[in-house]
């Protein structure tokens, strides 16, 4: 429980900050923030109270000067460590965002979705089984429930679901009741060291869990082993239950592993079977997992997906193939991070099986400086050492791929832009 009555954030326009930006306006406090860019997200907060200014860099001037608290992604701590001695240095309390959803989870029945892939739509399908079922939750997800079209839902009772990420090992900020490890592979390379590193990360966040509670995973994933071996709480392998009559409204492998958790989740909190799997077959997504978007002036279907790892990448291609069979599938994609791309290189490279065209977007960087011993014209020529008969192609601008693809597709063509950056714009531009 966070019971400061004015609390300033830093970095407001994150999908994990402004959920608790959200919390804080619901729960009567006063609201200010600071961000680089405006968004749907920021108009979002000013339209529920906070005052938010959008600034070129940080600076502690720009914190107002009654503020109980300061809340900040932990972005700032790479992305300027300058300005982050200063703001430490201050006399107002400052707490990552890590920390304050330790706070706020402490006197809740803390329900914590984890894994490498597949949090935010298993998020929202245990979010909506729980809502539909009368439990009142409160919910944090990193990204935008289709239902309430916010990444905040505002519950009454003592129910948290939150999505956490391994990212610098935030998640161990929290204790949960119930949690969820959907999988466990390499990624945040920047951050671990090897698949071992990620691995000693989630075996010290299972074994936060009580003795009373329960580890919902995947028994049969190859890199779930040294987890289980060091747990005291129960666990449940989600591939236990039966799940006929569940017809999700989109498609994949992927997304009936994260139904299968869900429904483990519904579980364990008594709901039934049958109740939990109608909650899901009308369950309508989140913002930016295998979203349509609409049709261009040609005719071709657009859908976007925020995969940004190999994994990733494969699991929603193959669902796009398992939903258009026969359709030519354009994927362009948009590598997230310097050091991701270089050290999945060839992972990446082997990842696109199910699309018949790939287009190659310049790197988004986040919060990274730029590496000239990585690029999407690298990607791109490793692609196509793996997929000779495909057309793989690296592009430099927006315009270039937006003229590209309102020249080259059609009906009958589906349109997928893939990243975690600002790749959906182009998918917006053509459209």
């Amino acid at each position: 429980m966070i019971d400061f009555k004015k609390i300033h954030f830093i970095g407001i326009g994150g999908i994990g900050v402004s959920a608790i930006a959200r919390m804080m306006l619901a729960e009567g406090k006063r609201v200010s923030g600071s961000d680089f860019t405006d968004s749907e997200i920021v108009a979002g907060l000013r339209k529920a109270g906070a005052k938010i200014k959008i600034v070129t860099e940080q600076k502690a001037e720009d914190i107002p000067k009654d503020a109980d608290l300061i809340i900040y992604s932990t972005a700032i701590e790479v992305a300027d460590p300058k300005f982050f001695k200063e703001l430490k240095s201050l006399k107002i309390p400052a707490i990552s965002y890590a920390e304050a959803l330790s706070e706020i989870s402490k006197d809740k029945f803390t329900i914590a979705i984890s894994g490498t892939h597949g949090k935010t739509t298993t998020t929202g399908m245990i979010a909506k089984i729980l809502m539909d079922a009368g439990f009142r939750p409160s919910v944090i997800i990193g990204s935008l429930l289709k239902e309430v079209d916010s990444n905040f839902v505002f519950g009454e009772s003592e129910y948290l679901v939150i999505e956490v990420d391994e990212y610098q090992r935030k998640f161990l900020s929290v204790s949960p009741k119930i949690l969820v490890i959907n999988n466990i592979d390499e990624d945040h390379l920047d951050y671990f060291k090897d698949l071992a590193d990620i691995q000693s990360a989630f075996a010290e966040f299972a074994g936060r869990v009580p003795e009373d509670g329960v580890i919902i995973t995947d028994f049969s994933h190859k890199n779930i082993g040294p987890v289980a071996d060091v747990v005291g709480a129960m666990m449940v392998d989600f591939n236990s239950l039966p799940i006929d009559g569940l017809k999700l409204k989109f498609p994949g492998e992927h997304n009936r592993q994260n139904a299968r958790a869900a429904l483990a989740v519904a579980s364990a909190l008594g709901i039934r079977l049958d109740k939990a799997i109608n909650s899901l077959n009308q369950f309508s997504g989140t913002w930016r997992r295998f979203e349509y978007l609409g049709k261009t002036k040609t005719g071709a279907l657009v859908y976007d997906d925020y995969a940004h790892n190999p994994q990733k990448i494969r699991a929603v291609l193959s669902g796009a193939r398992e939903f258009f069979p026969k359709k030519r599938i354009i994927a362009v994609f948009q590598p997230h991070l310097y050091s991701r791309t270089k050290t999945l290189l060839n992972e990446f490279a082997k990842s696109f099986d199910n699309a018949d065209v790939i287009i190659l977007v310049p790197i988004f960087p986040a919060r990274e400086k730029h590496d000239p011993t990585i690029s999407s014209k690298i990607l791109t020529e490793e692609i196509k050492k793996n997929y000779k008969d495909k057309k793989v192609e690296s592009m430099t601008s927006s315009a270039e791929i937006e003229k590209f693809l309102n020249d080259e597709c059609k009906e009958g063509d589906v349109i997928l832009t893939i990243g975690a950056g600002d790749v959906y714009k182009i998918a917006e531009a053509i459209l």
